[in-house]
């Protein structure tokens, strides 16, 4: 599934709307829906967002939650790409998003990325936020 490198087509004004498979991740980005995306990603019941201002782990803070937070009685599970390597997030970061109700489970991006297109496909409430890789 890793893509060597995502056409340079950003999303539309940042955001795509629907619920859509990753196709393929790497290279600093992400596919899916027929484009290609460079960065981060949100994939949220309204659709999928460029996660902007967030390329690495340091980033991962709750106010960079701020979307998911907003959908989360839409959501049943997040997913949360943290890029290559794992790592974890910050015990503020993950009581802000249990409080909202959200399960939330950690791992790497490319592990995310399949983990929510499978989900996806069995129509499961999941929404992921994935770092890009390189």
């Amino acid at each position: 599934m890793p893509a060597d490198k995502p056409h340079r087509a950003p999303l539309h004004d940042g955001f795509v709307p629907g619920r859509h498979a990753i196709d393929a991740y790497g290279g600093g980005g992400f596919r899916f829906a027929d484009m290609s995306h460079v960065g981060s990603l949100l994939a949220l019941p309204s659709g999928v967002h460029a996660w902007k201002g967030v390329t690495t782990p340091r980033d991962l803070t709750l106010d960079a939650f701020a979307p998911v937070l907003e959908e989360a009685s839409e959501i049943e599970l997040l997913l949360v790409g943290v890029g290559a390597d794992l790592v974890h997030l910050q015990e503020s970061v993950l009581w802000g998003l249990r409080e909202a109700g959200l399960r939330v489970e950690v791992m790497q991006t490319g592990a995310a990325a399949r983990t929510y297109t499978i989900l996806l496909g069995e129509n499961r409430r999941v929404a992921a936020a994935l770092l890009a890789v390189g």
